[in-house]
């Protein structure tokens, strides 16, 4: 995974070897738990046994649990992106809706094998204002695929293309959380349902 650049969640941003190490352990001790006991169970002091870490250690870096979710959450949001850049600078599309297919089949994948992921998503269990105070965490996402998007399919409108994505977006979601509440693996009746689904709307919305 890579370490996170938005230092917004961080008390005090790491700069030595050690002291990065010491961060991305808290960070992947959050990712294991918050699996197992979810947000409510999760504790400081739970974090620094599992990291392996002094309690004080924990808060020279982060002011609460909280912070350290959002930390978590933002270094989920750009390995997804960093996915996607490179899944789209790779392979060749037909059409822009074929990217957002390989959009979805990533968050699919993140959900099958990323720790934390399928609990945190892009934190809305937390706060839907975990990664902007002034928009929904989905909007965030969807705007930042809106962007990727542009760049390959420079002839899309923007306005159009930003407002269908959020309402794709936000509708993939529910319906992928709903694949994996029926299968702990995805449903894969749901998921093929939830792509068809997505198409359809966005190819009435936003067009070739």
């Amino acid at each position: 995974m890579p370490t996170p650049t938005i230092s917004g969640p961080l008390r005090r941003v790491p700069v030595q070897g050690r002291s990065v190490a010491r961060v991305q352990r808290m960070l992947d001790a959050c990712a294991d738990l918050v699996d197992e006991v979810g947000y409510e169970g999760l504790t400081t002091t739970l974090l620094a046994e599992r990291a392996e870490v002094a309690i004080g250690s924990v808060y020279q870096f982060f002011p609460d649990k909280r912070a350290i979710v959002q930390a978590v959450t933002l270094r989920n949001m750009e390995a997804y992106l960093q996915r996607l850049a490179r899944r789209f600078e790779n392979e060749q599309y037909a059409h822009w809706w074929d990217a957002v297919d390989a959009s979805i089949d990533e968050y699919v994948t993140m959900h099958r094998t990323v720790p934390g992921f399928r609990t945190l998503h892009f934190g809305n269990v937390v706060d839907l204002h975990l990664l902007d105070e002034h928009r929904d965490n989905n909007s965030v996402i969807a705007d930042h695929l809106a962007k990727l998007l542009l760049e390959r399919f420079p002839h899309l409108d923007p306005s159009r293309l930003s407002f269908a994505l959020e309402i794709a977006f936000e509708a993939a979601d529910s319906l992928i959380k709903l694949a994996f509440r029926r299968d702990s693996n995805g449903d894969e009746r749901v998921l093929e349902e939830t792509r068809a689904l997505l198409r359809e709307y966005l190819q009435r919305h936003v067009g070739d």
